[in-house]
């Protein structure tokens, strides 16, 4: 069929978990994104929430089994030769909704086409069509060629380009408690936590199992050094995070950031400020964010408010905050699709 070229690759991202304002949790995914000439698939879906099939947690046979797919050597999981490509970050079922599209050879060359929006076997591309997405023709060789550096290792274990599939983080600090309530809201959004005051005996093997250290506010510079050189000891990279205040939800939303090791290119939430009464909040493609202020009161428990919701084109953004909801102590977790940010509220 005729469509333009466009060229076809692959990039590690991510659906950052969190612990919301409502008290709902949403669990953190790994996956590797689609590129078209250069550019996530995903950001063509400006207000989607959804990973693609090849997830760092699937079983290794199953991830296997969706490359063979995307590859044409392994027959489409949906009737009219419709493939998913992106799914529910959730439960991954049909019944949440899925974007599908026709994959095809036509010659060397492979094509996707009549993308759509599909909750049963069968589509209506009438009503479910994304007009404004595709068709797209990959070179073969090159097509192949990206997903194939994906096989080998996923036969083994883990997709070797994909970010590694240990997401577990080190908490350190002397507030042992509040460190427990952080740990319990990573793991039950699929992120691994430990607690320590000291990483300087730990073993190197064990330092390498780790993505992220969280230091609490009361961890001194001379154990911040320690804990570096033992890392750099263990000769691991690993993100630092600086905690922002005793509030579960901010330090979740930091550690998700950190966690984040997409390219800049590949982000859409790109900056949070919040000085003189206004947050500054930019993106680089169209998205729904979410604004959330968390304020500790006068007796230290956290007050949650909702400050934005709403769709953003891309650029700087600047939202009203309610005075209200950010008084003393507060700070703010900004949301979209694949980031998060999180910042302290500056009065001035």
């Amino acid at each position: 069929m005729s469509a333009p070229y466009a060229t076809f690759g692959l990039a590690p991202a991510m659906r950052a978990g969190g612990v919301l304002a409502n008290g709902d949790h949403q669990v953190h995914r790994d996956f590797m994104d689609f590129l078209v000439d250069g550019r996530p698939l995903l950001f063509r879906l400006s207000d989607l929430d959804a990973v693609s099939p090849l997830a760092s947690d699937v079983p290794p046979a199953i991830f296997t089994t969706h490359v063979r797919r995307l590859l044409l050597e392994a027959e489409a999981p949906l009737a009219g030769g419709r493939y998913v490509i992106y799914g529910c970050p959730e439960c991954e079922s049909l019944e949440c909704g899925a974007v599908t599209a026709v994959i095809e050879r036509d010659g060397t060359d492979i094509v996707w086409r009549d993308f759509a929006w599909q909750t049963y076997e069968s589509v209506d591309l009438e009503e479910g069509g994304y007009r404004d997405i595709g068709p797209y023709r990959f070179d073969g060789e090159q097509y192949r060629r990206e997903l194939e550096r994906l096989l080998p290792a996923a036969d083994e274990a883990a997709p070797q380009a994909q970010a590694p599939a240990g997401r577990r983080v080190l908490l350190i600090g002397a507030r042992v408690a509040g460190l427990a309530r952080l740990a319990a809201a990573l793991r039950t959004i699929g992120i691994g936590a430990d607690i320590t005051a000291d990483a300087a005996q730990v073993p190197g093997e064990e330092l390498r199992a780790y993505r992220a250290v969280l230091f609490g506010r009361a961890v001194g510079d001379p154990e911040r050094t320690a804990v570096r050189e033992a890392f750099g000891r263990a000769g691991t990279d690993v993100a630092y995070v600086d905690g922002l205040a005793p509030v579960v939800p901010v330090l979740v939303a930091q550690i998700e950031h950190a966690l984040d090791r997409g390219a800049p290119a590949q982000h859409r939430l790109v900056r949070l400020d919040a000085a003189g009464g206004t947050a500054t909040v930019e993106v680089t493609s169209p998205c729904r964010v979410t604004l959330v202020a968390y304020r500790l009161d006068l007796l230290s428990r956290t007050r949650a408010h909702e400050l934005f919701n709403g769709f953003l084109e891309p650029g700087e953004h600047r939202i009203p905050l309610d005075a209200g909801a950010v008084k003393g102590r507060s700070f703010l977790v900004a949301r979209t699709t694949g980031s998060v940010l999180a910042a302290p509220v500056v009065h001035r």
